[in-house]
């Protein structure tokens, strides 16, 4: 009986722990940061700077990251919009109602919140060539606040020139940039690493890591497209 009492009671601790330990929501965390309260529809002209200004520093969702099939719902295919009903609404609110009303959807792997479509990979290729440099990168917090709308490899490389511990290669302008999408995304409190990871979530990019530098290539896999018979267009 005592056996089966300290059972209990280890296995009442171990949950214990484990519920202070995991953290709140990240719906929560999103929940507290507006995003105007005269915004009442989101779309091509204003939806990805909208949702990226309003994102703020927390200790749960490090990145907000619009990944390439969720953009190309803006402004390729033009088909993405979505309405707003509350009258102060919140980030949440808008990653809510992107969700239910277009083919956007949203994964959190933490601590990068991903807004994406069924033609993105969500998988990040990584290739480490040096494990000392590549435990740096896992170890350091990247300085301040990131924020790219829109932005080219070399607008990115110039954000993070002086933030990053390594340097990213290829250069702006080289052939292979041009087959990396714009980058779209806002990041406070992630590691080296994990900006990585954000670099080639919002570009479509694999990257190798050697000593001192990082080299990325174009990510060459194909997902599926949205099923459009499954979703009536607006």
């Amino acid at each position: 009986m005592k056996t089966m009492l300290r059972c209990i009671a280890g296995a009442w601790l171990a949950a214990s722990i484990l519920t202070a330990t995991a953290g709140e929501p990240w719906q929560n965390a999103l929940s507290r940061m507006p995003l105007g309260a005269s915004v009442k529809e989101l779309d091509r002209t204003n939806c990805v700077p909208l949702m990226l200004d309003a994102f703020q520093s927390n200790s749960v969702v490090k990145a907000l990251i619009f990944m390439p099939g969720a953009t190309d719902e803006f402004y390729f295919f033009r088909r993405a919009h979505a309405t707003l009903t509350n009258a102060n609404p919140s980030l949440l609110d808008a990653v809510a109602a992107l969700t239910n009303q277009t083919y956007i959807q949203a994964t959190f792997q933490p601590p990068l919140l991903l807004l994406h479509t069924t033609e993105d990979s969500l998988d990040v290729i990584a290739v480490v060539k040096n494990e000392s440099t590549s435990s740096k990168l896992h170890q350091r917090l990247l300085p301040g606040r990131v924020l790219l709308n829109d932005a080219d490899w070399g607008a990115a490389r110039s954000a993070l020139k002086g933030k990053l511990s390594v340097g990213l290669r290829p250069f702006e302008n080289a052939p292979e940039t041009w087959h990396f999408y714009r980058h779209n995304f806002a990041a406070s409190g992630v590691t080296d690493w994990e900006m990585l990871e954000t670099l080639a979530l919002a570009g479509k990019t694999t990257f190798t890591v050697n000593w001192l530098t990082t080299n990325f290539q174009p990510d060459r896999r194909a997902g599926a497209p949205p099923k459009l018979e499954n979703f009536p267009l607006l």
